[in-house]
């Protein structure tokens, strides 16, 4: 807005910084509403941010009026101003802040139905989860319940059944997983905006699962009907292959018998037609050779499955026989070769045999090699462990054949004679017979053992080959098991991280239940380490064993090492970051207070955690709360009521209500005290657990009575409140008895509740109390009144009047127990007489009496009805009796009744028979018996002092509750000591029932200038006391001007009478003592020396004399400056002045005048003290400058501030040294 309309239209600033500060909580509130996010799916959270907006909603419902009184200030402006751009720029903003303020209400509306969308939303997407999740336990649990049994037809056909009605009912379960992930995904599509980790990683969760299900469930199913085809096709394939090595064998006994003849080897048509029979046969022998090891591995399986059933020996005989046949088909063929070969060139037969056998052997060994080395991972070793199978079976076929045939070499060494082996060794003929023999059996003999060398070592290869692999499969299966073990677990601590919101969108309450939580993720991740070492060793077994992990395992152990790190920097970080939130806005902090300040005020911590207050505006700092401050200001308006009980509890029942301690009950307090184990009551507490127990106390209201309590400024101004009452030094601790004392006093409760509470407290453990348990508990009471500077009226702060009268009342037992204590209390002793008239005050605020006060006319009374019980139908409302209004006819000792609530027939009837008894007595009748409204306890001045019981740490000067007290001390002493200050006409009765009139005649005879200035408050009564020692030293000063007056005057005569005789400046005293008179002049000389000497003398006197004024004079600015600069004093922080209840009075008059006028009289002294310390003058200059300044010092209109009397004083001081100075260089010159 244009500087030229404001200054034109000055109400226009108002206007502008109103909807300033207007615009600017709107955009702030809006920018909030877009910033917050929720987590989707979690129902806690969604309720939390439900409940935040809705209080977001009534403090924006509530600042409506804001609005309004700014638009009707923009009429009124614009209504006021003819200037037509004015009235366009307020009608512009109007629009905008109209637009702006509807806008962010739509926001807020939506926003709100937008949570309650997600709420019915997320509801509906929980039920479904934990449908689809209860099917899909169901389905685990009958998946896990499935055993592996016989296989029996029966029991596999159960299965089979079993496996095809868990998928029916999969199928008819997937409507519940079909149901969930639409929810899922109108979640994840309409919310998306907010926080939808936790639905996405559940919804992820839950399909993997049914996935996973599904396959199990799929592949049991293939697995059941494979087994059934297998047991229905087994017994078949076993009688077909049984019948064909029947027939086999029926064959090969047919060729043995043939091959056996006499005289074969001479028919080689013959031995060639058996040769092709045989290889017809040992076709059909290889053809069923992968047919045997089929049956044989079916067989064995289904032999294994069905162990312990009546089957198996069956089954296990059949297979036997099966083998056995196979085995003896097997070698009738290579007999019956043999013998076919043996026919013609046996030898060279062998040899060839043993030939193909040694190239075969190579073969395999060459294969074995090839297999190695191990695989890395389970998948290629479970592929090598097959290979190896098939490699051991094709080994196991050929044993036979290489047996067979080393058999027939060792058969035919043996039975051939040396004459058939030259007939067979058709070779050179160069060579004997004999060495012909002889190298045919070394050949056959060395190839044998060749091959039966290579066969033994092929074998030992292939078991060792073995070995390795079933070593490797069980190490790799066992890690890829603790892989998945890891894997989920891991998983699992991922979601959790995963569902974390960050740190800075955490409620300050939440982040102590936060901590816990990860603390506990951290405890419950830690055994995961054993995992991972565990994966690490069987890594480096598999290392050692020569095994080289594969790719993929070496990558699933990086990222299982990579996640784990990860989770544990996550978690750590976690804390670190909960910790540093806890303790940078935690309780402990003490962040969360620092809203209940408002600008300009700042909320700052001192070292020992005790709040103070910075004003920007003004660059100061005090102890008290601005609303504390201004709630002490406010309780000035009650020192109006005369009598100090009514006016201490009106004061209490205000501070009450503001602490919102009213609605404080009892055992909401004592649960909260015993939540944070108070129950040393001698233990003192820090400002963290005072903070932390008032959270406690006010978070339970806050959700009793929402829209009444502010956690933050409530817990400040209690805690500000309890330190001002127990902690006055600040020293931030106070004890456990005080803190109780302080809250359960202003709580609500019953008053004997309040009673037997408080007595429970200092008792001992049988229930009894002594003087000196009884003495903590008063003394911590009556700092609540003396906090108020009321303490005077209820005895003084000395406490052992108090207790001597309760142990009088129990007949001066050594203990009284909660009984005596009780009818003690119900006494109303003077010392706690403020605490039952405020449960009168309280519950008198809303009784409505139907009567008319007969002074102010006011009808019906609302509080206090005091009903005379002298006059009939005359009654006198609060106001009225408070302020000791009277009308015409009645006085104030006559008898009155109190009522707090409305009366009733019966009373009314009880007050018009005492009325009419009290019409037949005189006014001395009411003289002799005074009424008192409590047990009255000796005063201040009465008694030996008990000692003080240690409470909280004072200040170490007197503070203003003090001088308060000793003025009241001082008082009672002229109360005691002298009558003349009360009129003649005040009565007895009147003198006891009103100490407040005896206040005013007391004021009004140390000020009698000012008879109208009657003190109607302990602070009233400190500035009258302060004007009587303003008025002393006025006269003081007045007493030293005439005293200097005089001496000025004597020293000028002295002076002149010395230059009119024309006499030279006098010798020092060494020279004045002449030996013998020489001349008359010498002996007037003499005599003039003398008269000089005795003058000096008189002078010196007179010097003393000034002295002992002048420390008396400073003895008295020392005490007055105590006094005045007491209350600011005491409530230095950084420099700065602090409020103080008791004086704020004082300080909204003359706190200003008073600091400047103090500042001034500092910087005199610096310059009197620089005036001091300069190089003194002649000596006639000198006494004139004194004379000079005493004049100056001393004007005629004075005028009566303090700080002219400082300005006096300080000048005063110097000119006396100044003057002492002289005095003796004038001394010494003469």
């Amino acid at each position: 807005m244009p500087s030229s309309l404001i200054l034109e239209l000055p109400a226009l600033a108002d206007f502008n910084q109103a909807w300033t500060e207007l615009t600017d909580w709107l955009s702030l509130l809006d920018r909030v509403i877009k910033s917050q996010r929720v987590m989707v799916g979690d129902l806690e959270d969604i309720n939390e941010m439900i409940i935040k907006q809705k209080a977001t909603l009534q403090d924006f419902e509530q600042r409506r009026s804001q609005l309004e009184e700014l638009i009707t200030a923009a009429q009124n402006l614009k209504n006021k101003t003819s200037n037509q751009e004015a009235r366009t720029v307020i009608t512009d903003r109007i629009e905008r802040i109209q637009i702006q303020w509807d806008e962010v209400q739509e926001h807020l509306q939506n926003r709100r139905q937008q949570l309650n969308e997600m709420l019915n939303d997320s509801k509906q997407w929980l039920e479904a989860k934990n449908g689809a999740e209860q099917v899909i336990g169901q389905a685990r649990t009958k998946l896990d319940s499935w055993k592996e049994g016989p296989h029996m037809v029966d029991a596999i056909q159960k299965k089979i059944t079993e496996t095809k009605q868990l998928a029916k009912d999969l199928r008819e379960w997937q409507i519940n997983i079909d149901v969930t992930n639409d929810l899922a995904l109108k979640l994840l599509r309409d919310y998306s905006a907010d926080d939808t980790r936790k639905v996405h990683m559940i919804t992820e969760n839950i399909n993997a699962s049914w996935g996973n299900i599904h396959k199990r469930v799929s592949e049991r199913e293939a697995d059941c009907e494979e087994t059934h085809r297998l047991m229905q096709q087994f017994p078949l394939d076993l009688e077909k292959f049984l019948s064909w090595i029947t027939e086999a064998e029926t064959t090969a006994n047919v060729l043995q018998d043939a091959s056996r003849k006499e005289k074969l080897l001479e028919d080689s048509k013959g031995v060639r037609e058996l040769m092709k029979q045989w290889q017809d046969l040992q076709g059909e022998i290889e053809v069923h050779t992968d047919i045997y090891h089929n049956l044989d591995e079916n067989g064995q399986k289904i032999l294994r499955s069905l162990e312990g059933s009546d089957e198996a020996p069956l089954l296990h005989r059949r297979l036997d026989n099966m083998n056995f046949k196979w085995s003896e088909l097997r070698k009738k063929s290579l007999n019956i070769r043999s013998h076919l070969e043996a026919s013609s060139d046996q030898w060279k037969r062998l040899h060839l045999s043993l030939q193909e056998l040694l190239v075969w052997l190579q073969l395999k060994e060459d294969e074995l090699k090839r297999q190695a080395p191990i695989g890395g991972d389970f998948p290629t070793v479970q592929k090598q462990n097959d290979v190896h199978r098939a490699f051991k079976r094709e080994l196991k076929t050929k044993e036979p054949v290489i047996m067979s045939t080393l058999e027939t070499v060792r058969i035919f060494i043996t039975e051939q004679p040396l004459e058939g082996l030259e007939k067979l060794y058709q070779e050179p003929r160069e060579l004997p017979p004999e060495e012909r023999a002889q190298n045919v059996t070394w050949l056959l003999q060395k190839q044998a053992e060749e091959v039966n060398t290579e066969w033994d070592k092929l074998n030992l290869h292939s078991a060792d080959w073995q070995r390795k692999i079933d070593e490797a499969l069980e190490k790799l299966q066992e890690l890829q098991e603790a892989a998945d073990e890891l894997d989920l677990k891991l998983r699992h601590a991922e979601v959790i991280k995963g569902s974390w919101q960050p740190v800075g969108d955490l409620l300050i309450d939440s982040l102590q239940d936060h901590l816990e939580k990860v603390k506990a993720l951290r405890e419950e991740i830690a055994p995961l380490k054993e995992n991972v070492n565990h994966i690490n060793g069987l890594a480096h077994q598999l290392t050692t064993l020569g095994i080289q992990l594969s790719p993929y395992n070496l990558s699933t152990l990086e990222d299982l090492h990579n996640r784990w790190k990860l989770l544990q920097v996550a978690v750590e970080d976690r804390v670190r970051q909960l910790h540093e939130a806890h303790r940078d806005f935690g309780p402990v902090s003490q962040h969360f207070l620092s809203t209940s300040v408002q600008g300009p005020w700042e909320r700052a911590i001192s070292p020992n955690k005790v709040p103070y207050y910075i004003n920007h505006e003004t660059q100061t700092t005090c102890w008290d709360h601005p609303k504390m401050t201004e709630l002490y200001q406010s309780l000035a308006d009650l020192n109006n009521v005369r009598f100090s009980a009514y006016r201490t509890a009106m004061k209490l029942r205000r501070l009450q209500k503001a602490l919102c301690l009213d609605l404080l009950s009892l055992s909401a307090a004592c649960d909260a005290l015993d939540q944070h184990n108070l129950k040393q009551n001698d233990q003192p507490m820090d400002i963290l657990q005072i903070i932390n127990c008032l959270t406690t106390v006010y978070d339970r209201l806050e959700q009793e009575h929402n829209n009444l309590v502010n956690i933050p400024l409530c817990v400040d101004m209690c805690l500000n409140w309890l330190l001002n009452v127990y902690d006055t030094g600040r020293t931030g601790r106070i004890r456990v008895l005080s803190f109780k004392t302080g809250i359960i006093s202003l709580c609500k409760a019953h008053l004997e509740d309040k009673y037997r509470y408080l007595f429970k407290q200092v008792a001992s453990s049988t229930g009894f109390c002594d003087q000196r348990r009884l003495g903590l508990l008063l003394h911590d009471s009556i700092q609540i009144p003396r906090q108020l500077g009321e303490v005077a009226s209820f005895g003084g702060s000395n406490i052992e009047p108090s207790v001597r009268s309760c142990f009088q009342f129990a007949n001066n037992k050594p203990e009284i127990e909660a009984a005596l204590f009780l009818d003690w209390m119900r006494l109303e002793p003077q010392s706690m007489v403020w605490l039952p008239v405020l449960h009168r005050v309280a519950a008198a605020e809303t009784a409505k009496h139907q009567a008319k006060c007969n002074i102010c006319k006011e009808c019906p009374i609302i509080g206090f009805r005091y009903r005379s019980l002298k006059h009939f139908n005359y009654d006198i409302c609060q106001s009225c009796f408070f302020s000791g209004r009277v009308a015409k006819g009645h006085k104030m000792h006559y008898p009155m009744v109190e009522y707090c609530t409305p009366t009733t027939s019966g009373e009314d009837v009880r007050d018009f028979a005492k009325v009419l008894k009290n019409k037949f007595r005189t006014k001395r009748y009411f003289a002799k018996h005074p009424r008192m409204g409590y047990l009255p306890v000796q005063t201040v001045l009465e008694g030996d002092n008990m000692e003080t019981p240690a409470s909280s740490p004072q200040l170490s000067h007197d503070d203003t509750h003090s001088r308060i007290e000793h003025y009241a001390s001082r008082l009672a002493e002229m109360e005691n000591s002298n009558g003349s200050y009360l009129n003649d006409s005040i009565s007895p009765n009147e003198s006891i029932d009103d100490e407040h009139l005896l206040i005013q005649h007391y004021c009004q005879s140390l000020n009698q200038d000012s008879p109208m200035s009657q003190p109607r408050s302990p602070a009233q009564i400190l500035i009258s006391l302060e004007s009587e020692e303003r008025g002393e030293l006025e006269r003081i000063l007045a007493d030293l001007e005439e005293e200097n007056r005089n001496l000025q005057a004597e020293y000028d005569r002295l002076k002149q009478q010395h230059e009119h005789k024309g006499l030279s400046p006098l010798p020092s005293p060494p020279e004045m003592m002449p030996t013998s008179p020489q001349s008359p002049r010498d002996a007037e000389l003499i005599a003039e020396a003398k008269l000089l000497r005795q003058h000096k003398g008189r002078l010196e006197a007179r010097m003393q004399i000034l002295e002992d004024h002048n420390k008396q004079l400073e003895s008295q600015l020392h005490r007055l400056r105590q006094l005045l600069e007491q209350p600011q004093a005491e409530a230095k922080v950084n420099g700065t002045t602090l409020s103080s209840p008791s004086t704020s009075l004082q300080r909204s008059d003359s706190s200003q005048p008073m600091l400047l006028r103090v500042v001034g009289s500092q910087t005199s002294e610096s310059m009197g003290e620089e005036d001091l310390l300069s190089p003194p003058q002649d000596t006639s200059t000198g006494l004139e400058e004194v004379m000079e300044q005493l004049n100056n010092s001393f004007p005629s209109s004075r005028r009566h501030n303090v700080g002219s009397l400082f300005h006096m004083a300080d000048d005063l001081g110097r000119a006396m040294e100044s003057l002492v100075t002289v005095m003796t260089d004038e001394e010494g010159a003469e």
